[in-house]
C-alpha cells in the first residue's frame, strides 16, 4: 500500500505476478464481484474487457467521504484485483465552500489514511494494491492547471451548476468555486489514469458530466459505478454537520447503543429506515465477508472459529463487533490520536465574563445604617414662628 506519489495516467502497474483474485476467480466473477450491490453501473463493458483481456488490473479511483458503507464496497475491489486509488481530496473540499479551512486539511488527509486503512485492514482485505493520493500533490501542477482552463473554456456555466447540483452546497449566492468543482473532478480520472471511478448515486451529474466533457479534451471516457445512498438513523439524509444521523467509525459502544435506540425506525416505512438500510449496506456485506474468508480458509486447511466473540445478532452488537477493532487500533496509536486532536481540534465555549459589580456609596442621610439628623430645639421653635407670621389670617363670616 503506497501513501506517496500519485500514479502516472500514461503508465500501468507491472503485471508481473497474478494476485489471488486472478489466480481463484474468472473474469466474469470477478466483474460480479466488483458490480454487486451497486445501484447503477455506467459503462460496465469497459471493465468486463479489461478483465478478459487478462492483461493488466482494472484502475479504480474514489474519491474519499467519510463514511463507512463505500469502504464495504471498496473492500470488493480490492478482493477483485483491482488498483485501488483513494482521493484525498484536499483542494476539493476547500473548494466547495470551503468546508475545511486550509490549515486543518493536511492534518484530515492524514486522519483519514489511518481510518481507511485500519478499517479495511480489520475486514482482513489485502491492501496491496492501495494507493492514497493527496489531491494537492498533482492538482496544483502546470499541466493540470492548463487542462482546467481548457476545460473552463468549453464548459458553461449551465451544465458545471447542473453536475454539481446534489454534491456542491448550495447557496443563494454561489462562489466560483463550485462551479469549478465538477471539472476537476473530471480531470481526476485522466490524471489518477483510472479505468473507473465509484461514488454514491448523488455523484451521477458529474459523472455524466465527465463522460460528455472529458473526450472533448482528448481524454477517454471512463465507466462510472454508483452505491446507493443510506439515509441517515434520523430517517433524513445522512450528514456530517449532524452526529445523530451516522454511526462514527470510533463510536463507544454505549453512544452506539443510544443511537440505534433512538434511531427512526417507522414499521412499514423502509425507504427512509437507516437502521434498516445500515443493516444491508454494512452488516450484511461483512457477514458475506467473513463467511466467504472462512470458506476460503476451510478450503486452505486452516479453519478459523465462525464466531468470535459469539456475540449477539442484534444489529447494535453488529455495528459493536465491526467497530471494535477499530477502536482498538486508534487506542493503540499515539500519532493517530494526535493526528485527530490537530485534524477535529475541540471548539472552545467563550467564557461569559461576570459584571463586576462597582459600590456606590448612598448620599448623606441616606442608606441603610443611616441615622436621622439631630434637630435643634432653638432653631425648631424659631422656625414655626416664623411660619405663624406668614400663615394667611383667618376670615371670619
Amino acid at each position: 500500500m503506497s501513501f506517496l506519489t500519485p500514479p502516472n495516467p500514461q503508465s500501468t502497474r507491472t503485471w508481473e505476478t497474478k494476485t489471488p483474485a486472478e489466480i481463484s476467480k474468472s473474469p466474469e466473477e470477478r466483474f460480479e464481484l466488483i458490480t454487486r450491490r451497486l445501484q447503477e453501473v455506467l459503462g460496465g463493458e469497459t471493465i468486463k474487457n479489461i478483465l478478459s483481456e487478462g492483461q493488466r488490473h482494472p484502475k479504480c479511483y474514489w474519491a474519499h467521504i467519510g463514511y463507512l458503507v463505500p469502504l464495504m464496497k471498496l473492500s470488493d475491489f480490492l478482493q477483485a484485483g483491482v488498483d485501488l486509488t483513494v482521493l484525498l481530496a484536499d483542494v476539493h473540499a476547500f473548494l466547495d465552500n470551503m468546508k475545511a479551512p486550509l490549515e486543518l486539511v493536511e492534518h484530515r488527509t492524514k486522519y483519514y489514511k489511518f481510518v481507511i486503512q485500519t478499517v479495511l485492514e480489520s475486514l482482513d482485505v489485502p491492501t496491496d494494491q492501495l494507493t492514497f493520493v493527496t489531491g494537492s500533490s498533482y492538482q496544483l501542477t502546470r499541466d493540470y492547471n492548463l487542462d482546467a482552463y481548457r476545460l473552463a473554456a468549453t464548459v458553461t456555466e449551465h451544465d458545471s451548476k447542473k453536475a454539481g447540483a446534489e454534491v456542491v452546497k448550495q447557496v443563494e449566492s454561489p462562489l466560483l468555486s463550485g462551479l469549478l468543482y465538477p471539472g476537476l473532478q473530471a480531470l481526476d480520472e485522466e490524471y489518477l489514469g483510472c479505468d473507473f471511478q465509484f461514488g454514491g448515486i448523488d455523484q451521477r451529474k458529474i459523472f455524466t458530466f465527465a463522460e460528455l466533457y472529458l473526450p472533448r479534451l482528448g481524454y477517454a471516457k471512463r465507466a462510472h459505478l454508483m452505491n446507493a445512498m443510506v439515509p441517515g438513523l434520523g430517517g433524513g439524509k445522512m450528514s456530517a454537520s449532524d452526529p445523530n444521523s451516522k454511526i462514527d467509525l470510533l463510536e463507544a459502544p454505549e453512544v452506539v447503543k443510544k443511537k440505534i435506540k433512538l434511531a427512526f425506525c417507522e414499521e412499514g416505512n423502509i425507504e427512509e429506515n437507516g437502521v434498516l438500510a445500515f443493516v444491508g449496506a454494512v452488516i450484511i456485506p461483512v457477514s458475506q465477508l467473513r463467511k466467504e474468508r472462512i470458506e476460503a480458509a476451510n478450503a486452505a486447511g486452516k479453519p478459523i472459529d465462525p464466531f468470535p466473540s459469539r456475540s449477539s445478532s442484534r444489529v447494535t452488537n453488529g455495528i459493536n463487533e465491526l467497530l471494535k477493532p477499530i477502536r482498538a487500533a486508534y487506542e493503540a496509536s499515539k500519532e493517530w490520536q494526535e493526528t485527530e486532536a490537530l485534524a477535529y481540534p475541540k471548539a472552545v465555549a467563550p467564557v461569559k465574563k461576570k459584571k463586576e459589580k462597582v459600590y456606590h456609596p448612598p448620599p448623606p442621610g441616606k442608606g441603610r445604617n443611616a441615622k436621622p439628623a439631630a434637630v435643634d430645639p432653638a432653631a425648631a421653635h424659631a422656625e414655626a414662628e416664623a411660619a405663624k407670621q406668614t400663615a394667611a389670617p383667618e376670615v371670619v363670616a
